[in-house]
């Protein structure tokens, strides 16, 4: 889950101006050549912002649309239909075609995922019809149903519709270990969520006290009271950790779920931001083993595996850790495997994601990115993009951006 701030919404005259493409014809006439949206670099580009030419943003979509699927020649009607839209209500709304098109973009967009090869495969639910949080709950419940798939996952994304007043989803994922702080500073269950779980306790959630309670969801639409609910754990399908070779690895009883999902971000595309959005898609065995169980911030669990192992953790050892944590990475992916779960390893994403790149400059389009993320945290300087620092970590709009808490339930939060 992201860091909870306190929100303040930004000045419109302290926004910087979007790099728009040349401006477009009032009359769709013109189907000329589409100029990607760029985000200015620096602080806050990937944080969601006002946008302040939504209607140049949504001509540049709409032709790149058209450029890349070979509709050029329904191009200057619709864009004949966006200027009326936009002069009778301000804004548009994308046909369910545009919105997966430009959901897969969104995805393509993304310099901090290594797996875009996967892009074109993303499966869209148009849920913008749905008003009630009750209503998205379900929605929600059939995305992770359809995602899930009994292991075979699929990346899939469910879009709630634009406009006010907000839909939000405030969970960081759909699925979640909650994270309980204890007398003396210590954490039961994922110190990354604490904050998360005092909101929902403070909502009326009661969990049951293990390192590995799921967190309900926390919906909300506009200022009324949030509403949480609880995922039937029969939805949620979990895998139990174990080792090829040693049996005390299974008696740790480490566990993670099987869907990465995002919840909290919003999808920006053509100068419609909606700002519920849950996407999902295929772990890298390396987010499992080496952040969500490994890492000292997080379960902290390479002490007991080592011990598990039997590794000598003396000073005479002191690379144990990095034994461990290998390990660690080994029995995740067999896990994983031996359950009919997909997972990938990083020497596999790292090679895919070279194939992505391959495609892309056939396309003769450029492929952005962040180093630091796409950059697998084991064993980095084996795979191909270690050695290859020259990314450019420019943010392009189709896109996905992080949301801040509503200031109330910040503070909420905080109590």
């Amino acid at each position: 889950m992201h860091q909870m701030n306190m929100y303040q919404p930004p000045l419109e005259k302290d926004l910087p101006e979007m790099i728009l493409p040349s401006a477009c014809p009032v009359s769709g006439a013109d189907s000329g050549a589409a100029q990607p949206i760029k985000v200015p670099r620096g602080k806050g580009m990937f944080s969601l912002q006002p946008s302040l030419h939504p209607l140049a943003e949504a001509e540049s979509f709409l032709r790149q649309m058209a450029s890349e699927t070979g509709g050029a020649s329904d191009l200057a009607h619709r864009l004949d239909q966006l200027h009326c839209a936009f002069a009778r209500t301000g804004t548009w709304q994308p046909s369910a075609e545009e919105l997966t098109f430009g959901a897969r973009l969104a995805w393509r967009n993304s310099v901090r995922c290594v797996g875009r090869m996967f892009w074109p495969s993303l499966k869209v639910f148009d849920a913008r019809a749905v008003r009630t949080t009750d209503d998205m709950f379900a929605a929600i419940l059939d995305h992770i149903d359809w995602a899930t798939n009994g292991g075979d996952i699929r990346p899939a994304i469910t879009v709630f519709r634009s406009g006010g007043p907000k839909m939000r989803i405030l969970n960081g994922q759909l699925i979640l270990y909650a994270g309980y702080a204890q007398a003396g500073g210590s954490v039961l269950g994922d110190p990354r969520n604490i904050s998360l779980t005092r909101l929902a306790q403070n909502l009326g959630w009661v969990g049951a006290g293990t390192p590995f309670d799921v967190l309900p969801l926390v919906l909300r639409i506009g200022d009324s009271p949030p509403q949480i609910y609880d995922i039937p754990q029969a939805k949620i399908l979990r895998v139990k950790i174990r080792h090829p070779e040693y049996a005390g690895v299974a008696a740790l009883g480490l566990q993670w779920f099987a869907l990465p999902a995002v919840a909290s971000m919003a999808l920006d595309m053509g100068g419609v931001q909606f700002t519920a959005a849950p996407s999902s898609g295929v772990y890298q065995g390396t987010e499992i083993g080496s952040f969500n169980l490994g890492d000292p911030q997080r379960y902290n669990a390479l002490p007991e595996v080592a011990a598990a192992l039997g590794l000598d953790t003396s000073h005479k050892n002191p690379l144990w850790r990095d034994q461990a944590l290998v390990e660690l990475n080994r029995a995740v992916l067999h896990s994983f495997a031996a359950d009919g779960v997909r997972i990938m390893d990083h020497h596999a994403l790292s090679g895919s994601f070279d194939k992505f790149c391959t495609r892309e400059a056939a396309q003769g389009r450029k492929v952005y990115g962040d180093w630091s993320w796409i950059t697998p945290p084991l064993s980095s300087n084996l795979s191909w993009i270690w050695h290859n620092k020259t990314f450019e970590k420019q943010v392009l709009k189709p896109n996905y951006f992080y949301q801040d808490m509503p200031q109330d339930l910040a503070k909420l939060a905080q109590a």
